[in-house]
């Protein structure tokens, strides 16, 4: 008679203790787009479990405010465009940075409670 159960392809190792522990990957060496998808994976995950700082705020704030000024430059009418695009740009700086860095800690704080509660096993029976 056929075996209907299909058999499990890689060993299982037991510990002392009793627990067991896969052996992973055991097949062939993964190619070069899986190693980049993974790669890419890893720089994610240290970008995201990084603190804001207020370089980055800042950064961020400068390539906005340049937007807007080009933006203003382009849309703005009368012969006045660019004290106007400059005087908003100064204001949209000023909002931004610490607007940004705000947003990036609470977002940084929120993700690292998720990961805090989630590596600790749930309390609650249902």
């Amino acid at each position: 008679m056929a075996q209907t159960k299909r058999k499990r392809r890689t060993k299982h190792r037991g510990t002392p203790a009793g627990t067991i522990q896969a052996r992973g990957r055991t097949g062939r060496p993964p190619t070069p787009e899986e190693r980049k998808r993974q790669t890419r994976g890893d720089a994610r995950e240290r970008r995201l479990n990084t603190p804001p700082t207020w370089k980055s705020s800042l950064m961020r704030a400068v390539i906005a405010a340049a937007i807007v000024f080009v933006f203003l430059l382009v849309t703005a009418k009368g012969k006045n465009k660019l004290p106007v695009a400059l005087s908003f740009t100064a204001v949209a700086l000023v909002v931004y940075v610490p607007a940004g860095y705000y947003l990036e800690l609470f977002l940084y704080r929120r993700r690292m409670r998720k990961k805090a509660a989630g590596s600790t096993p749930a309390k609650r029976g249902r």
